[in-house]
């Protein structure tokens, strides 16, 4: 289950799988997260994203949330998430550099998101069975590194 401040920065991407949300909602609340919007977005169905939309700000803030006010801070906060899932064993090399990929568009391919450790990255994804470019294990110690930066810039901030 994402945190509420990983959600908060997909809100800010335009990343959020809005049919998810009020399920994560339901957990935050057996969490310990209490409030009018939270309970509201926990009892959606999902199936309409505006309605998600609608009470998803107030929830955030209900778990003391805030969508970042930049794409640089919300990618961050999503790449660090990303870094975690793979140094936890939880995400292959391929899916982080597709994940990044995706990241980075979003943000309309900011010159400080692809900046951050993992940004840095971006179009490693086509790499992959292309025939040219790096190696597999180059790419894989490539997101290793990467990630290892992640998580450590995060600890400096």
């Amino acid at each position: 289950i994402p945190t509420p401040d990983l959600v908060a920065a997909w809100l800010t991407l335009d990343l959020l799988p809005s049919e998810r949300v009020p399920l994560w909602a339901a957990h935050w609340l057996v969490e310990g997260f209490d409030g009018d919007n939270l309970a509201e977005l926990a009892g959606l169905h999902g199936d309409d994203p505006r309605a998600v939309r609608e009470v998803l700000v107030g929830a955030l803030a209900d778990c003391d949330a805030v969508p970042p006010d930049t794409d640089e801070a919300a990618a961050a906060i999503v790449f660090y998430a990303i870094a975690n899932l793979y140094t936890g064993g939880l995400a292959t090399e391929r899916w982080v550099t597709a994940k990044i990929d995706e990241v980075v568009a979003r943000s309309g391919y900011l010159a400080s998101v692809m900046e951050l450790p993992l940004g840095r990255l971006y179009s490693l994804d086509d790499e992959w069975d292309s025939g040219w470019g790096r190696t597999t294990d180059d790419i894989r110690r490539l997101v290793a590194d990467a990630c290892a930066a992640q998580l450590a810039a995060a600890v400096r901030r």
